[in-house]
């Protein structure tokens, strides 16, 4: 009987993993994904944010549902018109948004009881942040400043001619702006601010009497770190400079108390490389503190107060794993909410009190969905199921946190993700990613791309190299005035640990990455000729050409240092083109045609010298695309484009893409608007 019922289990098994395939970029691209997670003051509710992929329209599309805290079914809670910037008012009350008004963004407001959407401000520009006051009676905001009517008539004229890095331009036409005021009893219009600003994020203080924002008088691209903290007396209109410094502060937060406020910087004096700190600064002493200093990571959400200011809340990164914490400013002890597991937990909004939170989390292996828990013991409570069924469906890749020695002793961390059927006996492709950034790093989070090349035959690894984030701040600063050196070193140590261990066959080696992952890309593949395909998206491959026209003061500030002329042969041996002609590994590039951050001319230049050198090489350029991809059809694509190449020129096949199904084509349909009407 024994072995009759063991038999029958093994063989519903094997069914079950039968019935399972490998993800296609298709699936991936078809997913339902969570966009914005508001939960209510009182914490009986949330509202959510589906985004669906609508492949006729190419793009994709947003709808915001109702969820209740006990969970249960959701519906759609705003209509077709949409919705961005969704906030609560403070009493709960009201639901407030944004919408576009003959092309410019103006704030909505709705009962949350139900009913239809107002539109409350008429501003002559488009609104930007904006913030409720606490006794709910007025909402802040910032906007830009219009051109008057005569501006705007020579400028539709054509004189739209821009003085670069003069008045608010940077690289680009930009406009000064201020914050101001809507009072919803008397629904008037109040300027606060007075000047040629341009604010960056600001709060207004427990009693509406203060707000503190940050704010700079010019626009070069490079920087940024020239922003201070200023703080705004309502009562008198006098502006107060509060910090004097290098340094980019951002986000300052008032304790509910009104007597200090919190704030983010990596430093207090000077643009450090460093992960960014929570600092409290009392307003009537100016007394400046750093209260997370026991932190080892990186956060990576907003910053809540505690109802009594004795505490923050927010996400951070710890190696691969997120986590939520809470944090007593005083004791600057750290308490981890969820419990130092596994995966990312992001933390989304809080009620009122704090009692409860609402968090995203997602696994290797686990797409994102929403949460609630209280924040005094943890116990989860799933919201939503975005993608039913999925670990039924397919066939995904297994990741394991591994760790290594560079070729300097130092540890190093990364994540491998190897296929259902993987055995170490060194048969196996190997595929490594490089993150962007280079602060960037990798996370024990979902994202589809790894399952579809696991689904190939794949192994993969996603190395964390130093000059990661996520980690302490001596690793992120491990690649300073060395990119494209040890940290390509901590990519082939472990590389070469998947070899010994016999999870990869050293002759099927490729190479992927994007932004920085392109760059040290195109590094490595000067330096190496194991690998056998390489992809490089949106990389910089010549540092001298790019000065002024890229996002470079990391370069000048760190990674490089030095100016093109003061330091000539750190720009140029640092450049992957300066040593192109060492190049054997057949090569695709991919960049989007409006990039700003790497710009597009960088890949053209590669692309050109390995044209002349009679390389193997393609160049893929996306028109319309930013640094990072928009548009689905381009998505798929790139990803498509990128396995073909892999797979050619690492596996000798001549792979053929999926096609697209007619019936995947169709957007969700939306549920039935149950709250607000039509306008």
């Amino acid at each position: 009987m024994k072995i009759l019922l063991l038999s029958s289990l093994l063989l519903i098994s094997s069914l079950s993993f039968a019935q399972k395939r490998a993800m296609t970029t298709d699936d991936g691209l078809n997913m339902i994904n969570l966009s914005g997670a508001y939960l209510s003051p009182d914490g009986d509710f949330a509202i959510y944010g589906k985004s669906t992929l609508n492949w006729d329209k190419n793009k994709r599309e947003t709808t915001y549902h109702y969820v209740s805290a006990d969970g249960g079914d959701s519906f759609q809670y705003i209509g077709k018109a949409g919705a961005s910037s969704i906030q609560f008012s403070p009493d709960g009350k009201h639901l407030s948004f944004k919408r576009a008004v003959d092309k410019k963004q103006q704030i909505f407001t709705m009962r949350t009881a139900g009913g239809e959407a107002v539109q409350l401000t008429k501003h002559k520009n488009s609104i930007g942040a904006y913030k409720w006051s606490a006794d709910s009676k007025r909402i802040f905001f910032v906007a830009s400043t219009p051109r008057s009517k005569e501006e705007e008539k020579e400028y539709k004229a054509g004189y739209d001619h821009v003085f670069i890095d003069e008045g608010p331009n940077g690289q680009r036409e930009g406009k000064w702006n201020n914050i101001f005021v809507y009072d919803l009893e008397d629904e008037k219009i109040t300027k606060l601010t007075k000047g040629e600003l341009l604010v960056g994020s600001f709060d207004v203080s427990p009693d509406g009497k203060q707000v503190v924002y940050t704010s700079r008088t010019e626009n070069r691209r490079n920087q940024g770190n020239l922003s201070e903290i200023f703080m705004l007396s309502l009562s008198d209109s006098t502006t107060t400079q509060v910090t004097t410094n290098e340094a980019p502060e951002s986000r300052p937060m008032w304790n509910p108390d009104g007597k200090s406020f919190a704030y983010t910087a990596p430093d207090d004096k000077t643009w450090e490389l460093k992960n960014a700190k929570i600092f409290v600064r009392e307003a009537s002493t100016k007394k400046n503190e750093i209260v997370s200093g026991e932190l080892d990571g990186s956060i990576r959400s907003a910053i809540y107060w505690g109802p009594k200011g004795e505490s923050v809340y927010f996400s951070a990164q710890t190696g691969t794993f997120t986590n939520i914490y809470e944090l007593n400013v005083a004791t600057k002890q750290m308490r981890n909410i969820t419990g130092k597991t596994a995966g990312t937990y992001s933390l989304r909004d809080m009620s009122r009190d704090r009692s409860q939170m609402i968090f995203t989390y997602s696994d290797i292996q686990t797409p994102n969905d929403l949460y609630i828990s209280s924040t005094s013991s943890f116990e989860p409570k799933q919201l939503t199921d975005l993608n039913p069924g999925f670990k039924d469906k397919y066939l995904l890749a297994d990741g394991e946190v591994i760790k290594w020695k560079s070729k300097d002793d130092l540890e190093i961390e990364g994540i491998m993700y190897a296929p259902t059927n993987h055995r170490t006996n060194g048969k196996d492709p190997l595929l490594l990613h490089i993150h962007g950034g280079p602060a960037g790093s990798f996370r024990d989070a979902f994202s589809y791309r790894y399952h579809v090349y696991a689904g190939l035959g794949y192994v993969q690894l996603a190395p964390n190299v130093r000059g990661s984030s996520g980690y302490s701040d001596d690793l992120l600063r491990g690649n300073m005035r060395d990119i494209g050196g040890m940290d390509y070193e901590d990519l082939m140590s472990g590389v070469d640990k998947l070899v010994a261990d016999k999870h990869v066959d050293k002759d099927k080696m490729a190479v992927r990455g994007w932004s920085y992952g392109g760059i040290l890309g195109g590094t490595t593949i000067t330096k190496t000729n194991r690998f056998k395909a390489a992809s490089l998206g949106a990389m910089v491959s010549d540092w001298t050409s790019e000065y002024g026209i890229g996002f470079n003061f990391d370069v000048r500030r760190w990674y490089i240092g030095g100016t093109f002329w003061e330091n000539p042969e750190g720009y140029r041996q640092k450049s992957a083109l300066t040593h192109v002609q060492k190049i054997e590994t057949p090569t695709l590039l991919l960049h989007g045609a409006r990039d700003r951050t790497d710009t597009e001319a960088q890949s053209m230049m590669f692309f050109a010298a390995l044209k002349d050198l009679n390389k193997t090489v393609r160049y893929i350029q996306f028109p319309r695309e930013p640094h990072g991809f928009r548009e689905p059809r381009h998505q798929r694509t790139r990803d498509i484009e990128e396995i073909r190449w892999i797979q050619k020129y690492t596996l000798g096949l001549d792979w053929k893409p999926w096609e697209r199904e007619k019936k995947e084509e169709k957007t969700e349909k939306p549920d039935n608007v149950k709250l607000e009407s039509k306008n």
